[in-house]
C-alpha cells in the first residue's frame, strides 16, 4: 500500500495541538526518561513504542471505562483505546523531533459491524513506516519494525476491512468528536466511526 501524506509539509507531522500535546510536562518528562541510555532516534522510537504498547493497557482489555484522547491524559491515567494510545505515541515521538502521522484501518468490530482502528506512522530514512501501539494479547503480536509492518491486525478485504492510506498530521475530526463526546468506553464503542 502506498501511504499518502495529507499535507506535503513534513514539519506538520512534528506539530503540537490539543490532542498531541507534546509540550505538556507529562509528555516531556516521559520522553526524557525514555531517552536515557538510547543510542539514537531509532532506538528512542522503539523504546517509546514499547512503552506505550506495553505499559498503557488498552482500556477494552483491562475493562477500564474511562475515555482518554489527549496524549498527556493517556500518559497520566495509563489507559486508552487504540486511538488514544496512538495519540500518546505520536506525542512522545514528536517530542524528540521524529515526524509522526496518525493513520487508520477499517476493521470488523466484535459486534459484527466495522470500526476505525488507530495507529501511527513514523518517518525514517525518507519513508513512512506504520506502527501499531494497541497492545498485545493472545492472538495479537504487534511489533516495532522498519522492515515490513507488524500491526495488530491485517485487514481482510473479504470482510470489507481495509487500510486507509492517508497519513494525517492531526487526529481525524470524526474520531476526535467521538472520543470527546463519549461519557465512557461502552458508549464510545457505539459512536466510533467505521469509515473516513
Amino acid at each position: 500500500m502506498q501511504l499518502i501524506q495529507n499535507t506535503a509539509d513534513l514539519s506538520a507531522y512534528l506539530a503540537a495541538d490539543e490532542v498531541i500535546d507534546h509540550h505538556h510536562p507529562t509528555v516531556r518528562e516521559t520522553a526524557a526518561r525514555l531517552t536515557e541510555g538510547v543510542a539514537d532516534s531509532y532506538a528512542y522510537a522503539r523504546a517509546a513504542y514499547e512503552f506505550v504498547r506495553d505499559t498503557i493497557p488498552h482500556s477494552a482489555d483491562s475493562g477500564d471505562p474511562r475515555v482518554t484522547w489527549r496524549a498527556s491524559d493517556v500518559l497520566e491515567w495509563r489507559t486508552g483505546i487504540c486511538h488514544a494510545k496512538a495519540h500518546a505515541l505520536a506525542a512522545l515521538l514528536r517530542a524528540e523531533d521524529i515526524p509522526t502521522a496518525l493513520c487508520y484501518q477499517r476493521l470488523t468490530h466484535d459486534d459484527g459491524g466495522h470500526v476505525l482502528h488507530g495507529l501511527v506512522a513514523v518517518h525514517f530514512h525518507g519513508a513512512w513506516h506504520r506502527q501499531d501501539p494497541r497492545g498485545n494479547k493472545p492472538g495479537v503480536d504487534a511489533q516495532f519494525s522498519l522492515d515490513g509492518e507488524r500491526p495488530a491486525w491485517i485487514p481482510d478485504p473479504a470482510a470489507d476491512e481495509r487500510d486507509h492510506p492517508v497519513l494525517y498530521e492531526a487526529a481525524h475530526p470524526a474520531v476526535l468528536a467521538a472520543l470527546r463526546a463519549a461519557p465512557d468506553r461502552p458508549s464510545l464503542w457505539r459512536t466510533l466511526p467505521d469509515t473516513l
